[in-house]
C-alpha cells in the first residue's frame, strides 16, 4: 500500500465534484488499490473519515471510521466503512451542533449545523448496496465526508465564524463541554 498525499485548503481539487464510479471501474484493481491506499492514509493521518478528492482523486468514494483515535477519542465507534456514490437524505429537520476538523484543514476546528437522522444509499467497495440510517456524531461524520465528494469543506459551513480556533485552544477552552455535547447527542440518537 501507498500512503497518499493529502490536498490542503486552498488546492482546487478540493473544490471540484468528485464523478461517479462505475460498476466496472469499481472492480478493477486500479480501483481496489486506490481504496487500500485511501484507507492506509486515513489510518496514518488519524482521521474519522478520508474523501476520493482529499487526495487529488475526484472520485465519490470516502472511507470512513472510528475506533480508538487519539484525534477523537469522544466520537462513537464507527466500523471501517467505504462508500461509493453516496446519496444522504436528511430524515427529519432535527439538526445539531458539531465542532468539526478536517485533515485538509489542519490545526483548525469549528462548529457547523448536521442533520441528527441520515438514510445512507451507496456501494460498498464490492459493488454491493448498502441502504442505512445513521444518527447522531455519527451521521454528522458521514455528512463531512460526503461534503467533501460535492467539493465544500467544513470551512464552509461554518455558521458563526467566531466559533473557529486551532485545537490546542479547541482542547484548552471548548473540548470539556463539546464532550458533554456529544454524550447527550449520543444519549438521544445512540451513536
Amino acid at each position: 500500500m501507498t500512503l497518499l498525499k493529502i490536498a490542503q485548503i486552498g488546492h482546487p481539487v478540493l473544490r471540484q465534484p468528485a464523478r461517479r464510479v462505475t460498476l466496472e471501474e469499481l472492480g478493477t484493481p486500479a480501483i481496489q488499490g486506490f481504496i487500500d491506499d485511501l484507507v492506509a492514509t486515513m489510518h496514518d493521518a488519524q482521521g474519522a473519515g478520508l474523501a476520493a478528492n482529499q487526495v487529488h482523486t475526484p472520485l465519490r468514494i470516502c472511507a470512513i471510521e472510528v475506533g480508538d483515535n487519539p484525534r477523537y477519542p469522544y466520537k462513537p465507534k464507527i466500523p471501517l466503512t467505504i462508500l461509493v456514490n453516496p446519496v444522504l437524505t436528511p430524515i427529519g429537520d432535527e439538526r445539531f451542533e458539531n465542532y468539526e476538523g478536517c485533515l485538509s484543514v489542519p490545526d483548525l476546528r469549528g462548529k457547523v449545523w448536521r442533520h441528527a437522522e441520515l438514510r445512507v444509499e451507496a456501494l460498498d467497495r464490492h459493488g454491493n448496496p448498502i441502504d442505512a440510517i445513521v444518527r447522531g456524531i455519527t451521521a454528522g461524520t458521514y455528512q463531512h465526508e460526503c461534503d467533501h465528494l460535492d467539493g465544500k469543506l467544513f470551512v464552509d459551513r461554518v455558521h458563526d465564524p467566531r466559533t473557529l480556533c486551532t485545537w490546542k485552544e479547541f482542547a484548552r477552552h471548548h473540548e470539556a463541554a463539546f464532550r458533554e455535547e456529544v454524550r447527550s447527542i449520543v444519549a438521544r440518537f445512540g451513536s
